[in-house]
């Protein structure tokens, strides 16, 4: 057996080719240097197996993210709002907010997220004060992050003291103004309703609830309203019943620039009023025959839910251009954006139900019972009326969908509004 013999290394001789190594390994220039190696590795491997298609095409976006007025853009192949927050490691405390929601999902270029970071207010009601942390723009929102129950016809107002030492206050004041609880019969059926008027005659009259000559009021028209007291009107000779009712809260929309197209922020949660309506009930033979409305009592007052909505829109070239060359016009450019970023996040060989990295090339075989290309056609065949490359030629789609969105709803703004309230068109 034939024996190799192995050179012996000194003790120096080591330590020399150790200390080389370290160098060469805390060069300033070798973390880059190999970063882009792996990275040019990792496109060739995709630009070969994928189609000349990138692994997660499609699926990597640029956020704009604004924290504390400080913007900056980011790539990010995270899906939603918070998972982008998780991945930059950005914690929010109590009281901040970001809009969009952090359940909202990323699906474009320039996706708007906005980060606003709390600032110091007290809410004083009365000689109570309560310091707290919010963002909120609004004083209903700014007490419901605080905890503090705030009735409809309360009068909330933000201010900013005149004097700290006098205040005793650090930033602004949410000042709570709360309206007077007061017991009302009407008609046999009782309420609790709540007000900021000085006598009953001024309550009937705020609450719009109309006389009759039989009609009986307890106390007197001229009596101040107190916390707590009762008042009573009862009609003689008529028999009446009253029900409550819902007054659904209405929406409020503010256009907010910072946040991007398609997207909404809630500003302030609504709640549903009640109103109270009652009917003269008309008998024959001791049965009703008819009922009569006399009249309907607001008994809360709905609040407004307060909607940002954006209007920043940003559409890359590529995008623009074969909308343009489908003959879409320029003012429906956002509609389609917004649809089709969804629906396919702009790849015209995506099967439904695939994600990941947009395909190089259209399959083999396409299922009719699966959507296919930028609108997720279904089946995707039907697009053949448009051209014979409707499988991976964009402007062929984009012809498809725009007269889908024309047949079926009208325009692509149709499209939108459907899309938007229901998440698929």
């Amino acid at each position: 057996m034939r024996r190799f013999k192995f050179k012996k290394l000194s003790y120096k001789y080591v330590l020399s080719k150790r200390r080389r190594l370290l160098r060469f390994k805390n060069h300033p220039l070798i973390v880059p240097v190999v970063t882009l190696l792996v990275l040019f590795m990792a496109t060739g491997v995709g630009y070969i197996f994928l189609g000349s298609q990138t692994i997660g095409s499609g699926t990597s976006h640029i956020v704009i993210l604004t924290d504390n007025k400080k913007k900056e853009s980011i790539p990010t192949s995270a899906p939603t709002v918070g998972d982008l927050l998780g991945r930059l490691h950005i914690k929010l405390a109590e009281g901040d907010v970001v809009e969009p929601a952090a359940t909202t999902q990323i699906v474009e270029d320039n996706f708007r997220v906005n980060i606003y970071r709390a600032q110091p207010i007290t809410i004083v009601e009365g000689t109570h004060r309560t310091f707290t942390l919010s963002a909120a723009t609004t004083p209903r929102s700014i007490a419901a992050q605080a905890g503090i129950k705030v009735y409809p016809e309360d009068n909330l107002t933000i201010k900013i003291p005149d004097s700290i030492l006098h205040s005793a206050s650090i930033g602004q004041e949410l000042v709570i103004d709360p309206a007077t609880p007061v017991y009302f019969n009407l008609y046999g059926t009782p309420v609790a309703v709540r007000t900021h008027v000085q006598t009953v005659a001024e309550l009937l009259k705020e609450k719009q609830v109309k006389l009759a000559a039989s009609d009986t009021v307890q106390p007197s028209l001229q009596t101040p309203i107190t916390s707590g007291m009762f008042v009573t009107v009862a009609r003689q000779g008529t028999q009446i019943v009253s029900q409550t009712e819902d007054i659904p809260a209405p929406n409020q929309i503010v256009e907010d620039s910072t946040l991007s197209f398609g997207t909404t922020a809630i500003r302030q949660q609504g709640s549903d009023g009640k109103k109270l309506v009652t009917y003269q009930i008309n008998t024959q033979n001791g049965k009703e025959v008819s009922r009569q409305k006399i009249q309907e009592v607001i008994v809360e007052q709905a609040v407004p839910q307060i909607i940002a909505r954006g209007k920043a829109i940003y559409i890359p070239a590529d995008k623009s251009a074969w909308m343009a060359a489908a003959g879409i016009s320029s003012s429906d450019y956002a509609y389609v954006n917004y649809i089709v970023s969804r629906e396919s996040g702009w790849c015209p060989t995506k099967l439904q139900g695939q994600v990941g990295y947009c395909p190089g090339f259209a399959p083999d075989s396409i299922p009719d019972y699966r959507g296919y290309g930028l609108g997720q056609a279904t089946p995707g065949s039907k697009m053949a009326a448009f051209g014979a490359d409707w499988k991976y030629n964009a402007v062929t789609q984009l012809r498809w969908a725009t007269s889908y969105a024309d047949d079926r709803y009208g325009s692509w703004a149709g499209a939108y509004n459907f899309w938007s309230a229901r998440s698929y068109w």
